[in-house]
């Protein structure tokens, strides 16, 4: 069980030096609004789960205001301000971009309302932020993709959505490595929009093209891209995902498929529910911004494979990341979180 869960970051531990950072369970109940902008998404799905799930775990929860659909800044703008008007005492967020709600998030702290971004920065210095490592998420796989082409080769970047912050930070981490293997040339790179149809698609119209590339890294849009080789009779070649458990699933399943997947929790949705109770409770962390670090599980080595063995989870979906739980900061169990309820539901 080891490999599916994440340790406690470096940053974290230097919070906790200055705050017993435990789960709070205050006398008070409180209302928690959710904003969230992106639906059909297995990960956002799985976040969504996470936030009701320790709400309920919580016991001090007593409902959610859930703002929950496609939609951009300007839309996001208006679920949040619709927060504020209904008095919620802390907003959990996954910003769709890191500057475009910052005056609904001011107003927010201005009434008194404790903020908490999700999975994505914001630059609003009255929030807080819990997040995986983007960067380092980034880093990570593409510089194992790169030592596996044995530093020279032409890969397929896959990315996120343009102006999330996520994706710029991934992008960042990205080119790092790539600034390191200086005889790895980028052939091509598109925005999937975390979106599996369209990543599929655009994987499947260069195949088309009939121009030769060494291996892929994706944004987490993983195990249709994995299909689009197989259907498609080509050479398989390194992919590089995140713990998404169809993915998990293929690197132990699929012959010829070497590869690697970086961790991702969409339970981090949990974790700012957390948060949330915690500051309310009058405990704060030491930092504003909190990361938890990513790891590694790839199939080209005996421990990667143990690892990938020991996370690989079938009942869950095959888009939902398999890392469920972050230690420390969620405490439902397994079958909370698939059953997706909150306080009241």
């Amino acid at each position: 069980m080891k490999a599916r869960y994440l340790g406690i970051p470096a940053i974290l531990a230097a919070a906790m030096a200055t705050s017993s950072f435990s789960p709070v369970l205050a006398q008070d109940s409180y209302t928690i609004g959710v904003s969230n902008t992106v639906q059909g998404n297995g990960w956002r799905e799985e976040m969504i789960c996470a936030i009701k799930a320790q709400a309920l775990a919580a016991g001090n929860v007593e409902s959610l205001n859930i703002a929950h659909r496609n939609t951009d800044a300007a839309g996001q703008l208006e679920d949040l301000r619709n927060l504020i008007d209904a008095g919620v005492d802390a907003i959990v967020v996954n910003p769709s971009n890191p500057e475009g709600i910052n005056a609904a998030l001011k107003e927010a702290t201005d009434a008194g309302i404790v903020v908490v971004a999700v999975d994505q920065a914001v630059s609003e210095p009255s929030a807080y932020v819990i997040s995986n490592n983007q960067e380092e998420y980034a880093y990570l796989g593409a510089k194992w993709l790169f030592e596996q082409l044995g530093g020279e080769g032409d890969v397929i970047y896959m990315r996120g959505a343009a102006g999330a912050s996520a994706d710029d930070d991934r992008d960042t981490g990205f080119k790092k490595a790539l600034a390191e293997f200086p005889n790895i040339n980028v052939a091509q790179e598109v925005f999937t929009g975390w979106q599996q149809d369209q990543g599929k698609q655009q994987i499947l119209d260069y195949i088309a093209t009939g121009i030769p590339f060494d291996g892929i890294w994706t944004s987490g849009i993983d195990n249709v891209i994995v299909d689009a080789l197989v259907e498609s009779e080509v050479d398989l070649v390194p992919v590089v995902g995140a713990d998404n458990a169809g993915f998990v699933g293929q690197l132990s399943s699929v012959d010829g498929l070497v590869g690697a997947a970086v961790t991702n929790p969409g339970s981090i949705g949990g974790a700012g529910i957390t948060l949330a109770l915690n500051i309310l409770g009058g405990e704060t962390p030491g930092e504003r911004t909190v990361l938890v670090q990513p790891e590694l599980w790839e199939n080209a080595t005996d421990g990667g494979k143990a690892n990938l063995a020991a996370a690989a989870d079938p009942s869950l979906d095959p888009e939902w990341p398999v890392s469920i739980s972050i230690p420390d900061w969620t405490t439902y169990s397994k079958d909370q979180i698939i059953g997706c309820k909150g306080p009241g539901e």
